[in-house]
């Protein structure tokens, strides 16, 4: 029980060096969510159960087939079977092994064949190979490595010495699982606003770096729309922030549902929102942006007696050539956005290199 504690203690240990590296610079709310996610899989860590994993053994000898299914099935795994290369790739498709032991020497295709053809198939490729062999030939065995197979058993085998591989390889497949899981979830907290659940500053620089190399070198296009919500402090002031909070909610899922999947909606910060839309000339910009302006001037919510209106003012500017950088473009927004509001607010505003265009 001890040993098993210091496993999952030297578990998360691996999860720190390896993710708070390198994202707890990000700021507080981030190291939050770091601590929070960490104390989360602490709790969900469990000890090693064989009943948790299915192995699949291949092998075209029934008598050695049912050997190590004997023993794997007496010690509380999952097991299935087959007895060919091409039944083994069909079990993979259906079953979706943890773990194959796979036998070396078959007819028709071996197990090097097999090895090779399921790694070279990306969705199999995570499934650790250990392969049982009865040949002693070094080239065999450097092949089998070559081809990614993680260990091999030699035949004849001691019942004890299969069960510790295969364990020890489970134990390493579900460590690297749990961690893939948790980059993957705090590359997600990294990128995401924690209030509204759209893209943050960071993200929605990096997704206009790309754009902006994209354009460059593809001479094709993408806007950007800069949009602030009109009176926002007043709602604040008078409602509070909470009611201010669900106001960005509710702008940012009526933003979501007038944009396509392929553009990007973020906050920049307090109440002014960015969407980035990528492939999308002036003529096209213009529609969305207008889309946007009516879909948010048509919220209202009831707040006591009163019917809350909201409305927003937006800046549009779309790459060019000259652009040598994303802030050029977005420099541009940020003028129309500030001329929307000078001109009195719910309204966009084109923002150009020649002159700043009112769009009615």
């Amino acid at each position: 029980m001890e040993c098993a504690r210091e496993k999952n203690y030297l578990k998360l240990d691996l999860y720190c060096y390896i993710l708070k590296k390198e994202y707890i610079y990000q700021g507080r709310y981030l190291k939050s969510a770091y601590n929070d996610y960490m104390n989360s899989q602490l709790n969900k860590i469990k000890p090693f159960n064989p009943e948790d994993f299915l192995i699949l053994v291949v092998d075209d000898l029934s008598k050695n087939l049912q050997l190590v299914v004997d023993i794997l099935d007496h010690s509380g795994y999952a097991t299935t079977f087959a007895t060919s290369g091409q039944q083994a790739f069909e079990r993979v498709r259906t079953a979706h092994p943890d773990l194959i032991l796979l036998d070396l020497m078959m007819p028709e295709m071996n197990g090097l064949q097999v090895c090779e053809k399921l790694k070279s198939n990306q969705e199999y490729q995570e499934i650790p190979i250990i392969f049982l062999t009865a040949s002693d030939e070094e080239g065999d065995l450097l092949e089998a490595f070559k081809l990614g197979a993680v260990d091999y058993v030699t035949k004849p085998f001691r019942a004890a010495e299969l069960l510790a591989r295969v364990k020890n390889h489970l134990e390493l497949k579900r460590t690297r699982d749990e961690l893939k899981a948790a980059y993957a979830q705090l590359e997600l907290l990294v990128n995401i606003d924690p209030l509204t659940n759209v893209a943050n500053r960071r993200a929605l620089f990096k997704f206009g770096e790309q754009e902006l190399y994209r354009a460059q070198r593809y001479h094709c296009s993408f806007s950007i729309l800069l949009i602030d919500l009109d009176y926002f402090k007043h709602i604040n002031d008078s409602y509070g922030h909470a009611m201010g909070d669900t106001v960005l909610k509710i702008v940012c899922n009526a933003i979501n549902n007038s944009i396509r999947q392929i553009d990007l909606l973020g906050r920049f910060g307090g109440e002014e929102f960015v969407v980035i839309l990528p492939k999308t000339k002036l003529k096209e910009a213009i529609i969305v942006a207008e889309r946007i302006r009516k879909t948010i001037s048509e919220l209202s919510l009831l707040v006591g007696q009163k019917t809350l209106k909201i409305t927003a003012s937006i800046g549009l500017a779309t790459y060019n050539q000259k652009d040598a950088t994303l802030d050029e473009v977005l420099h541009r927004a940020d003028k129309g956005l500030y001329l929307a509001k000078e001109r009195g607010r719910n309204q966009v505003v084109i923002y150009d290199l020649n002159e700043p265009q009112e769009h009615d």
